[in-house]
């Protein structure tokens, strides 16, 4: 490991720059000790004998760090020379200034032994060798290591520097005289060369050094303008001189372009090259005409071996004429600009990215273009806006459906004022029946909607499907009707379930309904249940079941089936297969909510004219769990005067605020309302005001329902609470959960279903 520099080594130097300094600490003590004996039996010579022992101890301090500071570099050198040894790399250890404390034998033989600095060993590989060593080293010393790539002489240079505590850096120069084997540059004819994000020219393969007539360091030197762009006319400076060329442009893994010349030497030379590429590559008339395409274009367009094809035939979704598109670009007014098409011809869906460039090759107009495939890109694409739809939907139906709640709480709530005043034998009665029944029909239609965006109130059970669907038998049965034939085929010891079941009912009949409705001449449905282990993760349809055990509900159905294109949308709302006025488009997307909220999946297969199948994967449950679903509250015959009690109404809705003021009011409770939370509070200041019970809205402008109920609770801790919302439970449920003595009574509700919570309440 003997450095062959005939200099002295610099750990060397170190430890003799070390005598300077301890000279100059001797000399002041050797004065301080002649003055000591001149004053010698005075104070102030005693005080120059100790200054000028302390000199002396300093100075051998001085002396014994440089001596450990030496052996400390080189116990670590020594380490670094039995790790790089027989490392055929040269390597290099520098001090901070970059002098060289160490060379391997590989560096030994490759750079000369007389240079002391790094700078001066390796400068002839590169341009500019001081400013790139000094670049390296501070970044080193930020990132304690560093690896870049450098346009060299003869090729490039891989450098690799190691930042050492306390000792230096350890350089290690790799140089690379071709181009990787992995990119295969080297044995393709067409010129190429791979830049870095800098515009360094790092390497080039032999038809571009032919080409440009040298190796130049920098881009700006071989092209007139940048930044390059793919499919563009370039101006190149060759060995012949100014050259137009077209560019295609391929970015690697490592963030390095490659960046390939496009020469005019007639059809045959130009495909043999075009296939060379690695980028489809087509070129293209100036009337639409498809030229030339390349292997890979070929392949990626599903063109075969099929020619004179118009472009127009093989891409389409522009919007536009694609002529149009080709004309601009010929004008130069659409030059650069990249657009994203669909391919038409292969069997699966394929999106590609165009770029198209105006050339001229022997004074012949035509455009290049460079393809990329986008199909994972779009892809991805149209499931992020789907999710975003689906969302935006989801916040709509849940404010449509609010608004909608108070609207038919009013319209039902009064009907059933209206009844009261009427006998079933009234001309007005069966009206008022009509009233009542289309209103329960639109809170059907709401609830829909809050199914679809999983927020719909629901009282969920544990169930046995193979009671629920024996009850539900002679229902369908009338559904389907006599040309359509209904077995059932059910697991004997099916696990139970956990679901709401007057909503499984509703997913169960909209999914037999519309096997029925693909089946107009007649057929047969299938309803089958079975249990089912997952051992492991199952995907499917971009869903993942987790392991475990599940409960599988199956229809099937002999209709006309499904299109594959239409398939994935059917679970969207108002989309519908159906003809105009013969569906919602709601069915499948509230059946899709249910079972979501439910902790299940459902999935779908169909193949046109040979039928479809939902299946449904539930949660099984072997064990009874404790039921925590809140029992659906079911009105009974109240007298015509209840025991009664003080009501606060809080309702910002002032036709909600009066049907419920009324109806408390006819069962005999007294009634204080207000139309807002903050106005609520106001009234209970009067400490003489008893309140037996708070029926307040949960959304109003303002302070909302839970806090100001929380705020006065502080001051009547025993009164009970109902609080009414149009939105689902669960959305209020955190902050319901802090109010103690409280339920949850869920709009649109009759009047019957208020004074019968109240009175359980209060009871």
């Amino acid at each position: 490991m003997s450095d062959t520099a005939q200099t002295p080594h610099p750990i060397t130097r170190l430890a003799l720059a070390a005598s300077p300094r301890a000279a100059h600490i001797l000399a002041p003590a050797v004065g301080c000790v002649g003055l000591a004996a001149v004053f010698s039996g005075r104070a102030t010579g005693v005080a120059f004998l100790v200054a000028g022992i302390a000199l002396v101890a300093m100075a051998g301090i001085v002396i014994w760090l440089a001596q450990r500071h030496r052996r400390t570099q080189q116990e670590i050198w020594t380490a670094a020379g039995a790790l790089n040894q027989h490392d055929a790399v040269p390597c290099f250890g520098t001090d901070e200034g970059g002098c060289i404390l160490y060379r391997n034998p590989a560096a030994q033989r490759r750079f000369a032994a007389e240079m002391p600095h790094l700078t001066g060993a390796i400068g002839d590989l590169f341009a500019s060798p001081r400013a790139v060593v000094e670049r390296l080293r501070i970044k080193a010393d930020d990132q304690g290591a560093v690896t870049e790539d450098i346009a060299a002489t003869r090729g490039a240079l891989r450098v690799s520097v190691h930042r050492i505590d306390r000792v230096g850096y350890l350089w290690r120069i790799e140089e690379r005289l071709a181009l990787p084997d992995e990119l295969g540059a080297a044995k393709i004819a067409l010129p190429m060369m791979r830049v870095s994000r800098a515009n360094t020219i790092l390497d080039m393969n032999e038809a571009m050094h032919a080409l440009l007539g040298g190796r130049p360091q920098s881009l700006d030197r071989v092209v007139s303008a940048l930044p390059l762009q793919s499919a563009q006319p370039s101006k190149l400076m060759t060995a012949s001189g100014p050259v137009e060329a077209q560019l295609a442009m391929v970015e690697d893994e490592k963030g390095l372009t490659q960046v390939y010349v496009w020469p005019g030497e007639g059809p045959d030379a130009e495909l043999t090259h075009a296939d060379a590429l690695p980028v489809p590559l087509m070129r293209i008339s100036t009337k639409g005409r498809i030229l030339m395409a390349n292997r890979r274009a070929a392949k990626l367009l599903a063109m075969g071996a099929e020619t004179n094809l118009d472009f127009a035939q093989v891409v389409e979704g522009l919007g536009r004429p694609v002529g149009e598109w080709l004309l601009d670009v010929i004008e130069g007014r659409g030059a650069g600009r990249s657009e994203v098409v669909r391919a038409t011809r292969p069997e699966q869906e394929v999106f590609l990215q165009v770029a198209l460039g105006r050339m001229v090759d022997r004074g012949e107009v035509s455009i290049l273009a460079v393809l990329i495939d986008a199909t994972e890109l779009k892809t991805l694409e149209g499931q992020f806006v789907q999710s975003q739809k689906m969302q935006a939907i989801g916040q709509l139906a849940g404010g449509v459906a609010h608004d909608f709640n108070n609207l038919l709480t009013a319209i039902s709530g009064h009907c059933d004022l209206l009844m009261l005043r009427h006998e079933p034998g009234d001309p007005n009665y069966g009206d008022l029946v009509q009233i009542s029944q289309n209103a329960n029909r639109a809170a059907s239609l709401v609830g829909q909607l809050l199914a679809f965006s999983r927020k719909q109130n629901m009282q969920p059970e544990m169930i046995d499907l193979g009671d629920t669907l024996g009850d539900l038998t002679h229902l369908l049965n009338r559904l389907v009707g006599e040309k359509i034939n209904l077995s059932w085929t059910h697991d004997p010891d099916l696990p139970r379930i956990r679901a709401d079941k007057r909503q499984l009912e509703q997913v169960l009949m909209n999914l037999v309904v519309n096997a029925r409705d693909a089946m107009p001449e007649g057929g047969r449905i299938k309803v089958e249940t079975g249990a089912v282990r997952l051992a492991k993760p199952l995907i499917r349809d971009r869903a993942e079941i987790p392991a475990g055990h599940y409960v599988l509900v199956t229809v099937r159905d002999e209709g006309c089936g499904i299109a594959a294109d239409k398939l994935p949308k059917i679970f969207e709302p108002f989309y519908s297969t159906k003809r105009l006025g013969e569906g919602t488009g709601l069915g499948l997307s509230m059946a899709y909510g249910i079972v979501k909220q439910s902790g299940g999946f459902i999935f779908a297969e169909s193949k046109p004219r040979k039928g479809s199948s939902f299946t449904m994967y539930f949660p099984a449950h072997r064990c009874v769990l404790p039921d925590t679903g809140k029992a659906e509250i079911k009105p009974k015959v109240l007298p015509a005067k209840a025991e009664g009690g003080v009501v606060l109404l809080v309702e910002d809705e002032a036709p909600v605020r009066a049907f419920a003021s009324r109806a408390l009011r006819l069962r005999g409770y007294t009634v204080i309302e207000a139309d807002s939370a903050e106005e609520a509070l106001r009234q209970l200041e009067d400490e003489e005001l008893k309140v037996d019970i708070f029926v307040t809205d949960v959304v109003m402008p303002g302070m909302d329902g839970p806090s100001w109920v929380g705020e006065a609770l502080k001051q009547r801790p025993g009164v009970k609470v109902v609080f009414v919302s149009g939105y689902a439970e669960d959305s209020v449920s955190h902050n319901r959960a802090k109010i103690p003595n409280s339920v949850f009574l869920p709009k649109p509700f009759s009047l019957s279903q208020l004074t019968e919570t109240v009175h359980l309440q209060l009871r």
